[in-house]
């Protein structure tokens, strides 16, 4: 006879040593924690928001225990932009995204890290395990964040969600060193404006029933697709909060707003129907740069594109894609974004072919303005079998790319400074 879950009859869960208990708790009574989840449809709740706290500073910090105190910003350099900030640096103002030049005037004692990509996705990658120990259900949105569907799961770990997920940041505390912050819920709206209620080190549920009145006084901006220009729309309209536009007639929302508002009001009554894709498709690869110093010299910015598209081509070669579009991002010293592409004959992830096809984009658009960023990638993805195909007629391309597997195979076995091209060693900005 099948037993039905719902017997259980679970609502309160300590966090510390994942005691349950069939009444609510202020303290465990097992080991005395304060860290307990109350909710009475704990047991129901199976979409989860996984997202590391401050992960790239976070990393640095577990690498180094003299930073532990420390402000620190993860970014490059005084004229890029922040990647990520320690909650030290975030308490003086500092946010992702935020010119460097304006996070070092908010906090100033800053103690400024290059990133180290493949040490934060090593790290990655051991959490990614973790999370799959639980369920195969795990969609990876960055490095740093994931939602999970643990639907199904209590028939094989005999435990519920809830019960699973502070097992996994105590893991993830264990094997990685970092702490992260946890939503459940039942959908992935509410999964993930859960996780960032209580961060760092945070764990918050939403139920069903609680969800449109807690949803009712928030701020139109945290519903998912309402972007800066949207708000402001829907401010100037005198609607601020999402209550507001729960109360609205769905007709009219859609007449005034589009298709968008369908979206919005469904999720203003706690409804969001997306489901878990344990593969998200690569849409684009691509690299960027902002320098140190503007410039306009020809030498130097090949220079740059030549490194930015090694970078592309190593990351396709990786992950087996290749692209037949190629993409050039130039943004000048007056703040002008420039975007040029071109379509060729066959998909390609070789860097050579990459960056003639890109030089030809640069070299138009090398005037009397200098650039303060960089930026190359590939798009209009195809699978690696149906790349770089040998060619009878364009004889320079499979030289191209033989002489690129050649010097692949070289740098596998005796180190990627082993060998480089001629260009890859001028200076840089």
């Amino acid at each position: 006879m099948k037993i039905k879950k719902d017997k259980i009859n679970i609502v309160s869960i300590c966090r510390e040593c994942f005691k349950t208990f069939n009444e609510e708790k202020e303290f465990c009574e097992n080991c005395y924690s304060a860290k307990i989840l109350n909710n009475k449809e704990i047991e129901d709740l199976n979409i989860a928001h996984v997202d590391c706290d401050a992960f790239y500073a976070s990393i640095e910090k577990r690498d180094n225990p003299k930073l532990r105190n420390s402000a620190i910003i993860i970014g490059g350099g005084k004229r890029g932009v922040v990647s990520t900030a320690c909650y030290v640096a975030r308490t003086k103002g500092v946010k992702s995204a935020m010119p460097m030049y304006n996070a070092l005037k908010l906090c100033p004692e800053a103690i400024v890290i290059k990133p180290n990509m493949q040490k934060y996705r090593e790290a990655s990658q051991t959490i990614n395990k973790i999370m799959r120990d639980l369920t195969p259900l795990v969609e990876p949105l960055s490095l740093d964040e994931a939602f999970l569907d643990l639907s199904g799961t209590f028939k094989l770990h005999k435990k519920i969600p809830a019960v699973l997920l502070a097992e996994l940041s105590k893991k993830v505390r264990d094997k990685v060193g970092i702490s992260v912050s946890i939503g459940l819920s039942y959908n992935k709206f509410l999964a993930k404006i859960c996780s960032d209620i209580d961060k760092p080190r945070g764990f918050s549920v939403i139920g069903k029933k609680e969800a449109v009145n807690f949803l009712k006084n928030k701020p139109v901006e945290i519903l998912w697709g309402v972007g800066k220009t949207l708000k402001n729309k829907l401010n100037n309209d005198g609607i601020k909060t999402i209550g507001q536009i729960k109360d609205s007639d769905l007709k009219e929302i859609i007449k005034r707003y589009g298709s968008i508002g369908s979206h919005i009001h469904s999720l203003s009554n706690a409804k969001d129907n997306r489901t878990i894709k344990s593969y998200r498709k690569v849409k684009s690869i691509s690299h960027e740069t902002t320098f140190e110093k503007d410039t306009n010299e020809k030498n130097i910015l090949l220079n740059i594109l030549w490194k930015l598209c090694e970078k592309v081509s190593d990351r396709a070669k990786k992950i087996e894609l290749g692209g037949n579009t190629i993409n050039l991002k130039i943004k000048t010293e007056d703040f002008k974004l420039i975007s040029r592409s071109i379509t060729i004959d066959e998909p390609t992830q070789i860097a050579e072919i990459i960056y003639q096809s890109s030089k030809l984009l640069l070299i138009r658009e090398i005037n009397i303005k200098k650039f303060r960023l960089l930026g190359v990638g590939i798009t209009n993805l195809k699978d690696s079998e149906l790349c770089d195909l040998y060619d009878l007629i364009n004889v320079q391309s499979n030289k191209d790319r033989n002489i690129e597997l050649a010097i692949d195979d070289i740098k596998k076995r005796f180190g990627k400074s082993f060998v480089k091209k001629g260009r890859s060693i001028l200076r840089e900005v």
